[in-house]
């Protein structure tokens, strides 16, 4: 069986829906149900907006050939880091009680003196160190929010890596 241009678009264009639509929860979790992000989440959050666009370009322009090919790397590049970000995140989460310092420097702050932490790649670091509020677990459903990212960025990283490596 052929695969056709338009179920590219389909599966790119439901990868763009579903990236938008866990943007809107992650929105709505912090300004309606209180649930501040901390810098893990943060992260979590670029990723699947990174993907999300990626999603819709492909969605969009429904390539062929090598061009085709590119997206479905750079969705399943982004989705591994997303997926390595989730997973730090969620050992992080299962480190016992003050192994983890109890707060740090809120994201915006670290990025506005990025210069004197050893530039972005310095921030990064100490992002991906952790910190009290990486610690805190947040459930949705029974599941904790970083183990839900871990779920879709899996899936949309499948999903969006199969369908551009599928011969036509």
């Amino acid at each position: 069986m052929h695969f056709t241009r338009n179920a590219f678009r389909a599966v790119f264009l439901g990868g763009f829906l579903v990236c938008a639509g866990l943007i809107a929860f992650a929105l709505y979790a912090q300004y309606r149900l209180g649930m501040n992000p901390c810098p893990l989440c943060i992260l979590q959050r670029v990723a699947f907006i990174a993907l999300g666009l990626v999603f819709l370009v492909g969605g969009l322009w429904a390539p062929r050939g090598s061009a085709r090919k590119l997206l479905a790397l750079l969705v399943t590049l982004i989705a591994l880091v997303g997926i390595a970000i989730a997973m730090r995140h969620l050992w992080i989460q299962s480190l016992p009680p003050g192994t983890i310092s109890s707060c740090g420097a809120p994201l915006g702050y670290l990025l506005e003196t990025r210069h004197a932490h050893g530039g972005l790649w310095g921030v990064l670091r100490m992002v991906l160190s952790g910190s009290g509020e990486c610690a805190q677990v947040e459930y949705v459903l029974g599941l904790p929010i970083p183990l839900w990212s871990l779920a879709w960025f899996v899936l949309l990283g499948a999903a969006g890596g199969l369908t551009g490596w599928r011969s036509r």
